[in-house]
């Protein structure tokens, strides 16, 4: 039975996600917010069957977990504190995720390049954003790039280390599902962006999640 425990978690996320953007398409402001605080409750969960707490790198991504979900938290409202609030939460998740995925082990070799190339993307994606974020904001913004970046780059230089993959993917989804919260905060708000970018999230968040096992 505990052996199905973190199958069921993973399927009330994915049954919990898609509620949510239903929700979200309907305006239905509610349940959206009850469907998304149950779909980050059940990625802790899983992390949490799986044992994270047994483990360095399992407390650190359970930790990392834990302020994702508060930034879901925060992020359910549009205010400007609120937004502000879930970003540093979200900051916090990535430098913990980034100290969870060095703890595996570093492909030396690896990091130098997954690093140029995701600073190349970052300043792409900065180019296109920073005329958009009002000047309070670009400081944390900056911040925020910069943290997703490394921490994604530790995870390909994990992965070549010997990490199993869902490690780079789900670091990699993260960054992507942070592209349509930016495109919806900052540039242009609309549905497709959630379309998208909440599976994308919840996805990268379980991928990590399962990423216990066995580390």
């Amino acid at each position: 039975m505990t052996g199905l425990l973190p199958l069921a978690a993973t399927i009330l996320c994915a049954v919990f996600v898609t509620l949510h953007v239903a929700s979200e398409h309907q305006g239905q402001r509610v349940l959206g917010a009850l469907s998304k605080v149950l779909a980050s409750a059940s990625f802790l969960g899983l992390a949490w069957t799986l044992g994270a707490v047994g483990s360095g790198y399992g407390r650190f991504v359970f930790g990392a977990l834990v302020f994702c979900a508060i930034g879901d938290v925060l992020l359910l409202s549009r205010a400007k504190p609120a937004f502000l609030g879930g970003l540093v939460s979200f900051l916090v998740g990535h430098v913990l995720l980034a100290v969870a995925f060095a703890s595996l082990g570093l492909q030396r070799g690896w990091l130098p390049g997954a690093l140029l190339v995701l600073g190349a993307i970052g300043a792409r994606v900065l180019y296109w954003l920073m005329p958009h974020v009002e000047k309070p904001m670009k400081l944390p913004v900056l911040a925020y790039c910069s943290a997703i970046s490394v921490m994604v780059g530790l995870a390909v230089a994990a992965f070549g280390k010997g990490a199993h993959w869902v490690v780079p993917v789900g670091a990699a989804l993260f960054y992507a599902s942070d592209l349509s919260v930016a495109r919806d905060r900052f540039v242009k708000t609309a549905f497709v962006n959630r379309l998208w970018g909440l599976p994308a999230y919840y996805a990268s968040t379980l991928f990590i999640a399962w990423s216990i096992r066995g580390h």
